[in-house]
């Protein structure tokens, strides 16, 4: 089912790794672009077909995946559907045989050396997340271009969209729309109303309550599974740095000693950090998470919800239910007046924003007022301000998966420190949002998802 962009599905959404925006996005709008080829009747007329990648997608693409992905969208695959063993199967044939069909029916000659191009020194004007794929006649004529942003969370928009400056913001298609959080705030109020009661009212104007609960506990379940897969799977991480799966070893120190949490009464700090590094363990390698709300930032939230649903008494499926709804709608406000995108802000629009999220969706789940909520959201983001997206060799490993562990670990202080005041405090989620925005745009380039600075240069790659 296709929703509007103001869903909170379309926050949370089921993928696979390592990156939403330059794994997932590619991928769907690969895609896109051969359904429209086919859609039009032009399909079987390709002969050769090129893909440009730009800007952070170009610089770090490679160690993103995002060439794996173009392939496996162009021979239609979806992200929520297709495995990691799938993807590296087509890709691996497609390499040795130099031939892909286009939506498993149309075949061509293609080299991804060749086909594949990174534009290292362009930027495309809209985003720094551009592609562009057009059909190349024998003659060499271009034919049917057609760009297309990854613009975060691994929504996909056109360059009409981009370009024209089409937003979330106003967008009118929901029956409570809010622009901000204190519009959030005092329509909640008005109609006596919690946030996720609230969200809940909205997202029914596309599904039934029951639809949508769900769509979350399917989520949920894809989270908990994927923690299992992390806690499971020994072994290096692709890529080429070497990095070793830490969640194995961690899951068997604490079962094997659970006497550890008598002696320590932080050890539960260390099954957060299991919990987060094991979701992020799973995207590096290219597993199935659920972007959250993108894929560097995927282990957040499943570790936050992790903690309520094993340390937090009384803790049950509708306080999950609870969690993701005002999460979502805590995500919608980063979208429409910032972003969620590496590329385009740095870090702090991933895991800040994961942070924030989780910290107000941990405060509903524990029957917290929609004040206490807007709290712990705004301290979640407040303390990852300016934090830079530095992937050490374009890879999401070094520093994304500790910074995972650390962002749930804050995101659960912080709804601690929400709920023991009263929901009055100096700085408000709006003016933090406005101020994450314009330290994004302050930011200087090399520091946003494109590994030319921070600890991408200053760690030697091994």
């Amino acid at each position: 089912m296709n929703l509007p962009g103001t869903s909170i599905f379309n926050l949370f959404t089921i993928g696979i790794g390592p990156s939403s925006s330059h794994t997932v996005g590619p991928m769907k709008a690969a895609r896109d672009y051969v359904l429209s080829l086919r859609e039009s009747g032009r399909l079987n007329k390709v002969t050769s077909l090129r893909v440009d990648l730009y800007g952070s997608l170009a610089l770090t693409g490679k160690g993103h995946g995002a060439d794996r992905a173009l392939i496996a969208g162009l021979a239609g695959c979806s992200p929520n559907l297709v495995s990691a063993d799938e993807m590296a199967a087509l890709c691996l044939n497609v390499e040795k045989k130099q031939r892909l069909r286009l939506l498993d029916i149309h075949e061509i000659p293609f080299d991804q050396i060749r086909d594949i191009v990174f534009n290292y020194s362009q930027t495309l004007p809209a985003h720094s997340n551009g592609m562009k794929f057009s059909v190349i006649d024998p003659d060499l004529t271009v034919r049917w271009p057609q760009v297309f942003y990854s613009v975060g969370g691994g929504v996909v928009v056109s360059a009409e969209d981009a370009e024209g400056g089409t937003t979330l913001r106003s967008a009118g298609d929901v029956k409570h729309d809010f622009n901000s959080a204190q519009e959030l705030l005092e329509i909640c109020a008005k109609l006596d109303l919690s946030i996720h009661q609230l969200v809940l009212e909205n997202e029914k104007q596309w599904q039934t309550e029951q639809q949508v609960n769900e769509r979350l506990l399917e989520m949920w379940q894809v989270m908990q599974d994927c923690v299992k897969r992390g806690c499971s799977t020994d072994g290096m991480l692709p890529g080429g740095l070497n990095v070793q799966r830490r969640a194995p070893k961690l899951y068997r120190d604490l079962t094997t000693n659970p006497e550890r949490a008598l002696r320590d009464p932080l050890s539960v700090i260390d099954w957060v950090n299991l919990y987060a590094l094991a979701v992020n363990e799973e995207n590096a390698a290219g597993g199935r998470v659920v972007t959250a709300p993108t894929n560097g930032a995927a282990g957040i939230i499943p570790a936050a919800l992790h903690y309520y649903d094993r340390f937090c008494y009384n803790s049950n499926e509708a306080g999950v239910i609870r969690f993701l709804l005002t999460a979502g709608a805590i995500g919608l406000l980063y979208k429409k007046n910032a972003s969620i995108s590496g590329a385009e802000v740095g870090c702090q629009g991933e895991v800040g924003v994961a942070c924030s999220m989780a910290a107000g969706g941990l405060v509903a789940a524990l029957g917290g007022d929609n004040r206490l909520i807007e709290t712990a959201a705004e301290i979640g983001m407040e303390h990852n301000l300016g934090l830079t997206c530095d992937p050490v060799g374009g890879l999401v490993q070094i520093p994304c998966i500790e910074r995972n562990a650390m962002g749930a670990v804050k995101a659960i202080n912080a709804a601690r420190i929400a709920r023991q005041g009263d929901g009055t405090h100096k700085v408000s989620l709006d003016q933090v949002i406005n101020t994450m925005q314009q330290t994004g745009k302050d930011m200087q380039e090399r520091y946003k998802e494109t590994s030319k600075g921070g600890l991408a240069v200053n760690v030697v790659e091994c």
